[in-house]
């Protein structure tokens, strides 16, 4: 039986924190529907102490969403969980994500404490929360460069105090897949009640390892991710929810599924960078728009003769009608020929390589053929 993953969307808070991807509340009640039509677990709709805004942006999501956990980001701090208890009042299925950092970097510079204080904060908070909510997910931050004796220590205590779910962040980026890994794996060892909660981690794209550590993280016994549509975020941003699910869903050898609609992935992908107002780049894993295009004359006549020969997914799956075969200077008499017969031309053998030479003329001079080009080196033969 595969291992089901836990599919937490941050889009709306973390994503949401990219300069010029700010969302009104409309915007976010409309990425919200979008998400729980997708399939996602989690919606953590905001981080309610931070603007009125945002309060209210969880409120009315709380209202309108019915089958995702709302959840609310705090610290670990009071007035912080108080906001985001007002904030998830609505909610039918509520959580509230609340820590404090993990690092000594952190810990040191970032708070000027010392690890028994902070120890003790992160404590307070989550029995403070659980108060009033009874699914509390802890983050401690910057786990990625936290020492590990300590990070577990750290884990298992709020464990003990109620947190429900633990989020091991690599909130900058920094680890390596095989680090990142095993840091999993020694928490899963060495946590002694590992096993009253989720393991969930939040990987960020600074070096643009957050897909492949989000990965190594399953392999090691995560059950959540938390992930963003398009992978928007802080600086690099975070680990791409389309890219997570899809990587599940081709290597069955994972032994892990989610339970994400993915045929929607590619409108909720434009949907995203349409409000967001954030291009989805071209080459972009899964939703870009040349994920499924071929213009090279090798992989075109490869695609043409078996699509599985270039493609190790259907592009139906994830919401993209069907792989095109744009016309460049790369590509061969096979492609060529695939659109002059779309076009209702029945052309020889002998007049193929004669429009061929013409169109590689026209291909060197031009980015892209049009249908309009093809219909004129047809009439020039």
């Amino acid at each position: 039986m595969k291992n089901n993953i836990f599919v937490f969307d941050t889009t709306l808070r973390d994503g949401e924190q990219a300069p010029g991807c700010q969302l009104n509340t409309t915007e976010k009640i409309e990425v919200a529907k979008a998400l729980e039509v997708l399939g996602v677990d989690v919606i953590e709709a905001g981080f309610p102490i931070s603007s009125p805004g945002d309060f209210q942006s969880v409120v009315a999501i709380s209202k309108i969403v019915q089958q995702p956990i709302i959840c609310a980001l705090t610290r670990a701090v009071k007035g912080d969980i108080d906001s985001a208890v007002d904030a998830l009042k609505f909610a039918k299925r509520k959580r509230i994500h609340t820590g404090i950092g993990s690092s000594d970097i952190h810990i040191e510079y970032k708070f000027r404490s010392t690890r028994e204080k902070i120890l003790e904060q992160g404590i307070e908070a989550v029995k403070y929360a659980k108060q009033f909510v009874e699914d509390i997910e802890f983050y401690a931050e910057d786990a990625g460069r936290a020492d590990n004796a300590f990070l577990a220590q750290m884990i298992e205590a709020v464990i003990k105090a109620g947190a429900t779910v633990v989020n091991i962040p690599d909130t900058t980026g920094y680890c390596l897949p095989t680090e990142f890994g095993k840091k999993i794996a020694y928490l899963k060892e060495h946590i002694s009640n590992i096993d009253k909660a989720i393991i969930s981690v939040h990987c960020h794209n600074d070096l643009g390892m957050a897909t492949a550590n989000t990965i190594a993280a399953i392999q090691n016994g995560a059950r959540q991710v938390q992930v963003t549509i398009n992978g928007v975020g802080e600086r690099a941003g975070n680990t791409s929810l389309e890219e997570v699910v899809m990587i599940l869903k081709t290597r069955e050898d994972l032994n892990s599924k989610t339970t994400i609609d993915t045929t929607k992935l590619y409108p909720t992908s434009r949907l995203v960078s349409r409000l967001m107002h954030m291009p989805v780049q071209a080459n972009k894993a899964i939703v870009g728009r040349n994920a499924f295009a071929h213009s090279s004359g090798i992989h075109q006549n490869g695609v043409l003769k078996n699509r599985f020969t270039y493609e190790i997914m259907n592009p139906k799956d994830v919401g993209v009608t069907h792989s095109t075969i744009p016309l460049t200077a790369r590509s061969g008499r096979s492609g060529l020929a695939y659109h002059l017969h779309n076009m209702g031309y029945m052309i020889s053998p002998e007049e193929l390589i004669k429009i061929y030479e013409k169109f590689l003329e026209l291909a060197d001079r031009k980015k892209q053929i049009s249908k309009k080009d093809l219909r004129a080196l047809v009439k020039s033969l």
